[in-house]
């Protein structure tokens, strides 16, 4: 028996890997929308392993016993398959969990070649639950099952809140677009490109979605149009709007120079080609609603910015100013242009958020640095809403502040996510330990900030769905 708990000790420390990299820092399952059926299986199958554990680690199960655990491992197994079907109809898995996968189910293969000889003895033995002890292994085991057990209260509080929320009404946000109109997005299968095309398809407009890699846009099934170089789309190919997404990630990596270059490049790049589709469409866009960001303005402790304020030498106001020129390009063939400066997008699934929700839910968030930096955040909804409304509305141009109309300090932020989640809020994150571990990144994105207000948006009448921090986190936690 020890060399069963032995591989069993090994499943156990391969399972919670998966758990806490890939669906707790990776994937973030457990606030992820949509993930409410992979949960389920989850907290299932977790709880199938807490009685595994506990149960081979003190005792032996004779009889009757040993044929319920038999038929427990054969059930595992099958919702094992079925976590594997849904997983594979739900999101793309990393090749890190990919290759988890494989290691846990051969491991569990040679578990089920040395435990079935074992059990098949056992149920021919009286009905009986014999007490054992296997030293340290039978403690490991149940140290496991515990862990197991708390995964699987987890994941099933998480799934039944997610369940409550999907019927709860959603914002109908592709409705205000008026008829059906055709939208082409790129960078559609990111975290808010996938929030708008989701709107918009639901809202029964045709949906064209630029994607460098086609396996994201399995989640869509079918409701939109997905391409992979714009050259593809002939002069003819007449598109209502076009909104502009795509580019690297700036936050999650250091700003090396290569990676400096890249986040220029790749927001040029797609940029530029977008322009370059449209001068030769026969019949233009109507607008072309192109990201930019906040950091255009650079970053100040004190001063507000609205659209008509200058910006501050940063390498985020260099990379905006160069992506916002490319944009403009677009006016000289009449089509209406508006320069998108996004804020911090608040989600559960993506964004800056999704990455603070682990550690504040733990307990351990707090303020970064002084905590005095401003942060100009907007709701995920919200964002799509002004992309639709700039849309919309042909008064809107030029530069619009993606933004909440209620900036908040870093350490208000903190204590209103804390609060959110019923957690405490008192550990702060010293500036140097972020410095040392991003460098200038930190300097710039997390340590300083801006407080930008959406006058334009308010201007031509968009109401916010959640103008204030509480709202929207009280919206995404739940």
């Amino acid at each position: 028996m020890d060399r069963i708990l032995m591989l069993m000790t090994a499943q156990g420390a391969l399972g919670a890997f998966d758990a806490i990299f890939h669906h707790e820092v990776t994937e973030r399952l457990t606030w992820r929308p949509g993930s409410d059926a992979e949960l389920r299986v989850h907290a299932i199958r977790n709880f199938f392993y807490f009685l595994l554990f506990m149960g081979f680690a003190w005792a032996e199960w004779h009889g009757v016993w040993g044929i319920a655990l038999m038929l427990l491992l054969a059930t595992e197994i099958v919702v094992t398959l079925i976590d594997f079907v849904i997983e594979d109809r739900t999101r793309d898995l990393p090749a890190t969990e990919r290759v988890t996968h494989t290691v846990l189910a051969i491991n569990f293969g040679v578990i089920l070649a040395v435990l079935l000889p074992e059990l098949w003895q056992w149920a021919a033995l009286p009905t009986a639950i014999v007490p054992a002890s296997h030293g340290i292994l039978s403690w490991i085991s149940t140290a496991i099952g515990v862990g197991a057990l708390i995964d699987a209260v987890r994941d099933g509080t998480r799934h039944f809140a997610m369940r409550k929320r999907s019927r709860q009404v959603t914002p109908a946000l592709g409705a205000m677009l008026p008829g059906r109109q055709s939208i082409l997005i790129t960078g559609g299968t990111g975290f808010v490109g996938t929030r708008l095309a989701e709107a918009l398809a639901d809202a029964g407009h045709a949906v064209t979605v630029l994607t460098r890699d086609p396996r994201k846009g399995r989640k869509f099934r079918g409701r939109v149009t997905l391409i992979e170089n714009l050259a593809t789309l002939g002069r003819d190919t007449p598109f209502d709007a076009i909104v502009n997404l795509a580019g690297e990630p700036v936050a999650d990596a250091r700003w090396s120079e290569a990676k400096r270059r890249t986040i220029l490049e790749s927001r040029l790049s797609t940029t530029e080609a977008v322009v370059k589709f449209i001068a030769k469409a026969r019949r233009k866009p109507a607008v072309l609603v192109s990201a930019s960001a906040v950091g255009f303005y650079g970053c100040d402790a004190e001063r507000s910015f609205d659209e008509t304020s200058e910006g501050k030498a940063c390498f985020g106001h260099k990379v905006c100013g160069a992506w916002e020129n490319s944009a403009r390009a677009a006016e000289q063939y009449g089509v209406r242009v508006v320069l998108l400066r996004v804020g911090l997008v608040m989600g559960g699934s993506g964004g800056m958020l999704s990455k603070l929700l682990l550690p504040f839910e733990m307990g351990l968030g707090g303020p970064m640095g002084s905590g005095t930096q401003w942060m100009s955040w907007v709701h995920l909804d919200d964002l799509v809403g002004l992309i639709l409304h700039a849309i919309a509305v042909e008064t809107v141009a030029g530069p619009m502040n993606g933004t909440a109309p209620e900036p908040v300090r870093n350490r208000d932020f903190a204590r209103a996510l804390g609060h959110a989640l019923h957690r405490p809020v008192f550990l702060r994150v010293p500036a140097f330990v972020l410095k040392l571990a991003f460098g200038a990144m930190a300097e710039e994105l997390m340590l300083s900030g801006q407080r930008v207000l959406p006058k334009q948006a308010e201007e031509t009448g968009y109401q916010f769905l959640y103008p204030t921090l509480p709202e929207a986190l009280k919206e995404i936690v739940g």
